[in-house]
């Protein structure tokens, strides 16, 4: 009797092994766990309705005047849980005194398909100031329902220069941003760019085709340039402009730039020569 009972007992144990076994492989579901989705990244502040809170995230915790990548996701106030079908717009008003205008942005996309985080950028060109402010607009559908939230963005001067704004020779306004690199180094360092133009005050369309002509120098010794640049060009319409960026030495240095039309039309900045010492569009980089 003892062995009958033993052998029951293997072999029931034997059979739940296996169909545990089998479930797992048959139903498995990768989990995403919130709080490892937000590794890497820092709040920059919740937004709530009646329905959500809407979590900011950027890697520094802040919104800053120019290029901004922002992540965010929404807590459900009922479920405590994060939702994972949403479809999200946002939009980014400055509001002045005598107008209100957009920014470039691009799309909020959902970042990994089983979790809840979704991301984008915002261009902002202007900082704001005790009567002029930035707020963004979210809009989102959850299944058949739709819900709204808007905020206030802290947008602070910056004391470097990574966003020009200006009216080009063609009469178009152009946004030109610096995006990378943001840490950069001795070296000949992989630059990334946008290039945007206001076709209305609430439309900030990516310009295709143009090459932003970059000659870096260091005003303090000299004006000196540098090697080995590669002015930045797309590679795909609609997307951010890819070049290369020598720097030789740490310290300040002036990006001086040109914005050039596929056929070569400088439509934007100046060439640095001996008696021109920078162009009128430019980033600054301090390291």
């Amino acid at each position: 009797m003892k062995f009958s009972f033993k052998t029951l007992f293997a072999l029931l144990a034997i059979a739940f092994l296996v169909i545990s076994c089998r479930t797992s492989d048959d139903d498995s579901v990768e989990i995403v766990n919130p709080n490892t989705e937000i590794e890497g990244l820092l709040k920059i502040k919740e937004i709530s309705n009646d329905t959500h809170i809407i979590e900011l995230y950027s890697k520094t915790g802040a919104t800053n005047l120019g290029h901004n990548d922002i992540t965010l996701r929404i807590k459900n106030k009922a479920t405590n849980q994060y939702e994972k079908n949403a479809t999200i717009t946002w939009k980014p008003m400055m509001h002045m005194a005598s107008m209100m205008h957009s920014s470039p942005n691009s799309a909020v996309q959902k970042v990994n398909s089983d979790g809840s985080l979704y991301a984008g950028y915002i261009v902002f060109q202007m900082p704001g100031n005790a009567t002029e402010y930035w707020d963004l607009k979210i809009d989102y559908t959850i299944g058949s329902n739709s819900y709204s939230a808007t905020t206030v963005i802290n947008v602070p001067v910056e004391t470097k220069k990574t966003v020009n704004a200006f009216l080009g020779s063609d009469g178009v306004k152009y946004i030109v941003a610096f995006i990378e690199p943001k840490s950069p180094k001795v070296a000949v360092n992989d630059l990334t760019v946008g290039v945007w133009k206001m076709q209305d005050m609430m439309t900030f369309p990516v310009v295709d085709g143009y090459t932003v002509k970059v000659d870096p120098r260091m005003p303090g010794m000299g004006n000196h340039s540098s090697p080995n640049n590669v002015h930045p060009t797309q590679t795909i319409a609609g997307k951010l402009y890819n070049g290369k960026l020598a720097l030789t030495m740490t310290g300040y240095w002036k990006i001086n730039l040109q914005l050039a039309k596929p056929d070569g039309t400088v439509v934007g900045g100046q060439e640095v020569t001996e008696t021109n010492l920078a162009s009128t569009i430019f980033f600054e980089i301090d390291f």
